[in-house]
């Protein structure tokens, strides 16, 4: 099923797309001309999910968003101490190409600006056989999880048209910040720039720093996290140039731009996003780039005040409901079917809040599960807050399942978070099935799962005491005998037939109805332990425990039971000894079965 979250993209590619405003960088190789109309979006998660959409692999020149990471490389290379004394960390509030300077230390303003980059570029060296650019474009290579080039002919031509860049290099040159050759230093500095990437590429080099430098999908460490941490700070403030006010206070993310069209921000701890579309501002922005960053960070609550306390995925779990099946007794027939079937209903466990990280990692893992499973339990209860992304995309996933004659169901627990207060228009739309306790949810799915896929009915609606499987294994002529035992009884919904610490009362046999079967847990409130149906017996169990009842036995519906009384046992044992032996077998071959599956799912319920 495709993801919501993949559909979110797309349809917002198709809106932004349409903005025509800006016009591409014009320094470029001949027969390289960037196309105004090429447009990609890529959001790729901290796990190493990848979200894609236009044209997410086309290549084209990495330029000033080059800068963060030959950021990070020196502060790796020569520590903070050496790094501050050549660049500082201030917002300068100037253009990215500004000719200014600190008037006491001759320092640029920061690394994101071209005098801050020249001048790092000034510092970094090469080593371990490798020269300074081949060092730069291994770093980036690392932090995109592929190798990538820097492109001699995107090179030539930038060298040609950087006059004010040679200016910039000299003057730092001139006041010491660049202490060596100042023409390798804007050679290296225009060879980082020159390196190609893709939106896919620029996506997972910002999940990198969104990872605390951890590369998501090779797992390996590219920054310390203090070098992360001081880059995506200078990144916030001035990783937009004289735009930067505004960025922080309309998208509130970690950002870079660069005149190749490419935009690159990053939600610490959660995922990095990245987009490329040629047209830019007068601020060297991608116009498209603006737009699309501005609405995933409202839609999506990418703010950085907006954004979940913890980055982590907020899926626990996922298994089929037979691993923590319903309190309803089954019969062996509809016990069989549950067994077939089991995996197309699934649990899926949900805790923490539900903002980006929280709802993309929910996304994902129902948007995963198998085609043939089609019923999927959102367990919600340890849900503590959830924005409207959450609202937005279980909506989603709930009108895809419904397309597909699939269905959601919620648990809630009594503190319903606000998730579930959804939407439910569109023609695929229908009332979502809400339940406070998971146990009522596979209920509900196990009943549904009966109905499409066994020859009965979802409830067996009628069992002669004959037919019942508790005396399966005796004579007809016996069961007959017995049946002409039994008292006939009939109970309305509510009635109690049973209560707690009343005498021995007979063995009943449910014939038609439900009844529930009812006690205290330790904290004094009441709990149902299961539901019994028609075929069921109940009753003989106070036997083993002191001939005193131990649980309440409450109508579920109209009911009709069928009870050999105490009387008639004690009449049976003195007139047929022979049968009440094989009764009691029968009852007690039941019971312990009864016994051992309580046991087991208990089992599983304290590993869940």
């Amino acid at each position: 099923m495709e993801s919501p979250i993949q559909q979110y993209l797309e349809e917002l590619l198709a809106e932004v797309q349409d903005l025509g405003s800006g016009a591409p960088y014009d320094v470029h190789p001949a027969g390289r001309e960037p196309r105004p109309g090429d447009f990609g979006i890529c959001l790729a998660t901290v796990d190493g999910r990848v979200y894609s959409v236009g044209v997410a692999d086309q290549e084209f020149s990495i330029q000033s968003i080059s800068k963060p990471f030959s950021y990070g490389l020196a502060l790796a290379d020569y520590g903070f101490e050496a790094v501050d004394e050549k660049v500082d960390v201030e917002p300068s509030g100037d253009p990215f190409n500004q000719i200014s300077l600190a008037q006491d230390t001759g320092r640029p303003a920061n690394s994101m600006v071209n005098a801050g980059a020249l001048a790092v570029a000034g510092m970094i060296r090469g080593g371990g056989g490798k020269s300074a650019v081949r060092r730069i474009v291994d770093t980036y290579s690392r932090s995109a999880g592929r190798k990538l080039s820097s492109s001699r002919s995107v090179f030539d031509v930038e060298i040609r048209q950087s006059d004010r860049n040679h200016a910039l290099t000299y003057l730092l040159s001139s006041v010491g910040i660049i202490e060596n050759d100042p023409t390798r230093a804007l050679e290296v500095y225009l060879r980082q720039c020159a390196v190609q990437v893709s939106c896919r590429d620029l996506a997972l080099m910002a999940a990198t720093l969104a990872n605390g430098g951890s590369q998501p999908l090779t797992g390996e460490q590219v920054f310390e996290i203090d070098v992360v941490e001081r880059v995506l700070s200078v990144m916030m403030t001035s990783g937009m140039y004289d735009d930067a006010g505004a960025w922080v206070s309309s998208v509130g993310m970690p950002a870079k731009s660069g005149v190749g069209g490419g935009t690159l921000a990053v939600l610490p701890g959660q995922a990095g996003l990245a987009v490329f579309s040629p047209p830019l501002d007068g601020h060297g922005n991608s116009v498209r780039g603006l737009e699309t960053c501005r609405r995933l960070s409202t839609d999506m609550e990418m703010h950085f005040v907006r954004s979940a306390r913890s980055g982590r995925s907020a899926v626990q779990s996922t298994r089929e409901i037979s691993e923590l099946p319903s309190r309803v007794r089954r019969t062996v027939e509809e016990a069989e079917v549950l067994e077939q079937h089991a995996h197309r209903a699934r649990i899926v466990e949900v805790t923490g809040d539900l903002f980006f990280a929280g709802t993309e990692s929910l996304v994902r893992a129902v948007s995963e599960l198998d085609d043939s499973v089609g019923f999927v339990v959102l367990d919600l209860r340890q849900v503590y807050d959830a924005g409207q992304l959450a609202r937005q995309m279980i909506t989603g996933l709930r009108r895809q399942l419904a397309a597909a004659g699939r269905e959601l169901v919620l648990v809630t627990g009594d503190d319903a978070p606000a998730v579930t207060t959804m939407d439910d228009d569109g023609p695929s739309g229908s009332p979502v099935t809400v339940y406070r306790g998971l146990g009522e949810a596979v209920e509900h799915c196990e009943d549904a799962l009966l109905e499409r896929y066994g020859d009965l009915p979802t409830v067996t609606e009628r069992v002669p005491v004959i037919d019942s499987p508790a005396l399966a294994l005796l004579p007809e002529a016996d069961r007959q005998r017995l049946a002409e035992l039994m008292e006939r009884r009939f109970h309305e919904d509510g009635d109690v037939i049973r209560r707690v610490g009343q005498r021995f009362g007979g063995v009943h046999f449910i014939v038609a109805g439900r009844i529930n079967t009812i006690a205290t847990d330790p904290g004094g409130e009441r709990v149902r332990l299961n539901t019994l149906g028609a075929g069921m017996s109940f009753g003989e169990l106070a036997l083993g425990t002191s001939d005193r009842q131990e649980t309440t036995e409450k109508a579920v519906g109209d009911v009709e039971l069928m009870v050999l009384t105490p009387e008639a046992i004690e009449s049976l044992e003195s007139e047929d000894p022979d049968l009440a032996l094989q009764l009691w077998r029968a009852l007690t071959r039941d019971a312990y079965t009864l016994v051992d599956r309580y046991l087991r799912e208990a089992a599983v319920r304290l590993t869940y």
